[in-house]
């Protein structure tokens, strides 16, 4: 968690756009890509003593939601599940002296498994993402100041969700992840084991 800190330093240079600016467009091309399982889990979690707190739950569902609303949107048809582990986590908090500007900042691991051929599409070792608020959130004086602590958390999951997309087309585009030929697809009616197996780090 000390790798948190150190980024929360760099913030002002890594805040993202909002990552949900873009969901009332139609969803950037992923090929045959559906979006079957999605599993968010956090038990190992960690947060700086600073931070808001808020429980497992809470922090899971909001993520799976973010998820959810950005990629319900595909309807593919080959099935792939997401595995997602939330690391660690910072919701900005009032009360920190103004040059300080403190940042929210979420890290996870992601796994995508492809059904068909089950298997990890991202390997044995996860793809790793951070994220910070977005500069709508309150760049200035922190938005601990001007935002709820489930505000926060929703920012910082959308930007998740957004982050997870932007990689996925990035692979696509280099490993032709989702550009299946038709023959290739393969339908399962029993919910596959590999939907469950998310990858954690210490």
């Amino acid at each position: 968690m000390f790798r948190i800190l150190a980024l929360l330093l760099s913030a002002a240079l890594l805040s993202a756009c909002n990552g949900a600016s873009d969901l009332n467009k139609p969803p950037v091309p992923l090929g045959d890509f559906n979006l079957y399982h999605n599993v968010v889990v956090a038990p190992k979690v960690q947060k700086l003593p600073i931070s808001r707190t808020v429980s497992e739950e809470v922090l899971t569902t909001a993520v799976k939601a973010a998820i959810a609303e950005r990629f319900d949107r595909y309807a593919g048809p080959r099935n792939y599940h997401f595995g997602v582990s939330v690391e660690g986590y910072v919701l900005a908090p009032p009360g920190i002296p103004l040059v300080l500007a403190p940042k929210s900042v979420m890290i996870v691991n992601l796994t995508v498994w492809d059904d068909a051929a089950g298997k990890k599409l991202t390997g044995e070792k996860p793809h790793q993402i951070t994220v910070f608020e977005s500069f709508d959130q309150g760049p200035i004086v922190g938005s601990g100041y001007t935002k709820t602590a489930q505000e926060q958390l929703k920012n910082l999951s959308q930007n998740i969700a957004k982050s997870i997309e932007t990689y996925l087309v990035k692979q696509n585009k280099a490993e032709g992840w989702f550009n299946r030929p038709a023959d290739a697809v393969i339908e399962r009616q029993a919910i596959p084991t590999v939907a469950a197996d998310v990858t954690v780090t210490e």
